[in-house]
């Protein structure tokens, strides 16, 4: 990933504050951020900006997220975060 904002964009997806939302944020970054389209990387960018708390619970579904970040790129974090849980838990036996 040679584009200076994607790289900036890794960088806050993957250092969120606390440990689960770095493994989701963060992973979901890592694996998608280089295919997502300019429009899908405003979106995910806008999500970056909302405090860390708020964006993880958005994302597990512990609360609701306000309609205007309801979208595209929140609801393939959450599938992120549901297939990165499936895996972990075929892994484990869980």
């Amino acid at each position: 990933m040679d584009d200076p904002r994607l790289k900036k964009l890794l960088y806050r997806a993957d250092h969120r504050g606390f440990r689960e939302a770095d493994i989701i944020i963060g992973g979901f970054a890592r694996a998608r951020l280089a295919e997502l389209s300019p429009a899908q990387v405003d979106a995910f960018e806008q999500l970056l900006d909302q405090p860390d708390q708020d964006l993880y619970a958005w994302i597990i579904g512990r609360e609701a997220a306000p309609e205007v970040f309801e979208g595209e790129i929140l609801a393939m974090l959450r599938a992120f975060m549901l297939q990165a849980h499936t895996t972990i838990g075929a892994d484990t036996g869980a």
